[in-house]
């Protein structure tokens, strides 16, 4: 992994296609190495989990919309889906120098399921409450994150106890990693533990949106 971060960091004090055209075979040889570990993770992951699949994500930016012109991202990234529709949430490791992470949830859902989980949580949160105050989601996550919107929601009470978590939009978890713990030799295991760390909260969520507000499946 050092490797790679070297290559990353180099590459954020030169990020332009020339520089990058004369370090392709180092890039490549970093892609190999990555798609090795990222798939080791899958493997481990799927002995637990039922997945669908695994995204690597591309270094190249589309900078077709943005301010920012330069062309490749100073990250590796990769996904793991879960198998749908029964099973919900997705998995994410973000490698950067100084701002790696291991976390997942649910980083856009469409306007229905978002709907459906604002509904639970205006509902009843006591089941979320105990997944996200359980020691080992402490310990992992912290805290369950993502934005929000400013306000209530259309239709909602803005004065709702649990309004703080009917305004999100996303709903995520993150743990940091050092660059130190990156190089670690049990930092693979640790990816994995985290990633696993997260199943309550994906199995709930999942339970949420396969059910209607009464508790009948929909699928």
């Amino acid at each position: 992994m050092k490797k790679a971060f070297e290559f990353l960091t180099q590459l954020q004090k030169n990020n332009t296609r020339e520089w990058f055209t004369q370090h392709k075979p180092e890039f490549d040889s970093i892609v190999k190495d990555n798609k090795v570990f990222f798939t080791q993770i899958y493997n481990e992951l799927q002995e637990y989990d039922q997945l669908k699949g695994i995204h690597i994500f591309r270094i190249y930016r589309d900078v077709r919309f943005s301010k920012d012109p330069t062309p490749y991202k100073n990250n590796f990234g990769v996904g793991y889906s879960r198998s749908k529709p029964m099973l919900r949430g997705g998995y994410y490791i973000h490698l950067e120098p100084g701002n790696s992470f291991v976390g997942g949830g649910f980083w856009a859902p469409d306007a229905k399921d978002l709907l459906r989980i604002r509904k639970e949580f205006e509902l009843n949160t006591t089941e979320i409450d105990k997944i996200t105050s359980d020691p080992t989601f402490v310990k992992y996550f912290e805290e369950l994150k993502g934005d929000g919107v400013k306000t209530a929601p259309r239709g909602f009470d803005k004065d709702h106890p649990a309004i703080d978590l009917i305004r999100k939009k996303q709903f995520v978890v993150m743990r940091k990693f050092t660059d130190k713990e990156v190089f670690a030799p049990g930092f693979q295991k640790e990816a994995v533990l985290t990633l696993l760390a997260m199943r309550p909260f994906f199995d709930y969520m999942s339970e949420v949106l396969t059910t209607d507000l009464n508790g009948e499946a929909l699928y």
